[in-house]
């Protein structure tokens, strides 16, 4: 067994969940959005109003959130399983935290226009 404080949950089960609902998340998000895509299609007046409400905006949150928190476990259990290396694992584990958190930012950004 692999103990890590790079681990996102505090065990295996929490992480187990925090990747479950993420994924419900992410799909439900997804099919909204190509229901949108292939059933309202919009210009960019249309998107922007669309993207302009904050229950759209929260929404859209919500999902780059999981999407941040699943790709996190997702790629410290790959990291754990596949490089042993302890110190090629944290400089791995290190940038893609890094830039996983730089693309959230940017994210809520786009989001809410900070």
């Amino acid at each position: 067994m692999v103990t890590s404080v790079t681990n996102f949950g505090r065990s295996g089960a929490y992480d187990w969940m925090v990747q479950r609902v993420s994924a419900v998340v992410l799909a439900v998000y997804t099919l909204w959005l190509v229901g949108l895509i292939f059933f309202c299609p919009m210009d960019y007046a249309g998107w922007s109003a669309l993207f302009g409400k904050t229950s759209v905006r929260i929404f859209s949150l919500m999902a780059l959130l999981a999407l941040g928190a699943h790709a996190w476990i997702g790629l410290w259990t790959v990291t754990t399983d596949y490089i042993k290396n302890g110190l090629v694992r944290f400089i791995a584990q290190a940038g893609c935290g890094t830039v996983m958190f730089f693309y959230v930012v940017w994210g809520v950004q786009i989001l809410w226009g900070l």
